[in-house]
């Protein structure tokens, strides 16, 4: 078989004939001008490979179970063990906030209940109650707010203008406001 040009062959077309050429003249071409770029290109390329198929073979080896591998029965028993202590410290901690939550609802209740037997008790002897309220109120918000945050007292602020209502017509002012016309055609005749 020729590689260089030459007579086409008894088997051979003519068109195939000049194709190879072609094909090897550019082929050719390519080599001569850029020949060392490619082989360097490709050494590099071989070399990347080759860094990061050790880096995976590394990582392989430090993870015991990547690829199956058996673990070893204790291992597998301390982990077991850590993990069911870690859980029954998280369950012990969650039981104590709920206890303590629990203490403060029963505490919450009995103010109430004894707020309750307070105005009861004033109000049978003809007292006001009002005034027992807003005291046993501060007494219960101030052994709350030992726990949390106090809130602002709220002053009492008095309306702007006495019964007024935009909406009415009526109270103050000139404006007043009125449902405007129901659209659409007016009906004659």
């Amino acid at each position: 078989m020729e590689l260089g040009g030459g007579a086409p062959g008894p088997g051979r077309p003519v068109l195939e004939q000049e194709g190879i050429q072609v094909l090897q003249q550019s082929v050719g071409w390519l080599l001569a001008s850029y020949g060392w770029y490619i082989l360097f290109g490709c050494v590099a390329v071989y070399l990347v490979v080759q860094k990061l198929a050790e880096k995976m073979r590394g990582q392989r080896r430090n993870r015991p179970n990547a690829a199956g591998a058996p673990l070893e029965p204790d291992v597998v028993v301390r982990q077991q063990e850590a993990l069911a202590a870690a859980r029954f410290r998280m369950q012990e901690e969650l039981n104590e906030q709920a206890e303590k939550y629990k203490e403060k609802q029963r505490q919450l209740e009995e103010e109430k209940r004894r707020q309750k037997i307070a105005i009861w008790e004033s109000m049978q002897e003809g007292k006001s109650y009002k005034g027992n309220l807003k005291l046993n109120q501060q007494e219960i918000e101030s052994t709350a707010s030992a726990s949390s945050t106090v809130p602002k007292p709220k002053p009492n602020k008095k309306p702007l203008r006495g019964g007024y209502n935009p909406l009415s017509g009526e109270g103050g002012g000139t404006c007043a406001w009125r449902p405007g016309r129901r659209g659409g055609p007016s009906s004659s005749g």
